[in-house]
């Protein structure tokens, strides 16, 4: 009888472990994925306030794409930054009767933001 309720014991505390490092798990997993900031609010974040003013709605009615590193691009970025791609993130409807759309160029990193740009009409 003893020996029953002792396993039973046993049983029992190794559920709850079990469940607690299942909780302990999610819990990290689900906080580092929310540290992550969406690309367009980290283009967003870096606008002046004349540019931001330009956005009809919301940041997220934006287009983002990873593009190649042209030499057009190059010349808008940092002159630092040595990767062939970068993410760049078109604002709709932002344009204005001498320029096109707002475009925000962001590193691979998702973080760093490396220039911006008005497209050609």
């Amino acid at each position: 009888m003893k020996k029953t309720i002792k396993l039973l014991i046993f049983g029992i505390l190794g559920v709850l472990l079990i469940f607690m490092v299942i909780g302990i798990v999610s819990l990290y997993s689900t906080s580092k994925s929310e540290n992550q900031m969406p690309i367009e609010m980290v283009a967003f974040s870096s606008l002046t306030d004349e540019e931001s003013a330009l956005i009809p709605v919301s940041p997220k009615d934006s287009i983002v794409k990873q593009v190649p590193v042209n030499n057009d691009i190059k010349a808008s970025i940092d002159k630092n930054y040595a990767k062939d791609k970068v993410y760049s993130v078109t604002f709709n409807n932002t344009e204005t009767d001498t320029t096109g759309n707002l475009v925000v160029f962001v590193g691979l990193d998702k973080k760093t933001v490396l220039g911006k740009w008005f497209t050609s009409e």
